[in-house]
């Protein structure tokens, strides 16, 4: 993912400050993605690596991007965003929605897992 190191540690400290955003315990972190609470506790404390389809589920759980929690961008570099607001809607809120879009379809075209039509 991209040219920028990702230590475990710096990753396990996103998600952490991503969990406590997103105003979910540890518990409810894990419920939301599937993982047991001490394997996403190892994650965080930077004493497990976290696989990609688990960094996937988290950034879901906790409304970030995957290039968000591990430090790195597949995709944010390389996209520009050109919109309109309307009816109140935040321009940030719309780019972080279509960047996590983007990011999970870059997953998908990476594990060659095609678009169903």
């Amino acid at each position: 993912m991209g040219t920028a190191v990702m230590t475990t540690t710096h990753v396990g400290t996103l998600i952490e400050q991503a969990r406590m955003a997103a105003d979910l315990s540890q518990r409810a972190l894990a419920d939301a993605t599937g993982l047991s609470q001490s394997t996403l506790s190892r994650i965080i404390s930077g004493d497990r690596v976290a696989k990609l389809p688990e960094i996937v589920s988290i950034a879901w759980a906790t409304g970030r991007t995957v290039a968000q929690l591990t430090g790195t961008s597949t995709v944010a570099g390389r996209v520009q965003c050109a919109a309109r607001a309307t009816n109140g809607s935040g321009m940030q809120d719309m780019r972080e929605a279509l960047l996590r879009f983007l990011e999970l379809d870059d997953y998908l075209d990476e594990q060659a897992i095609a678009a169903s039509v």
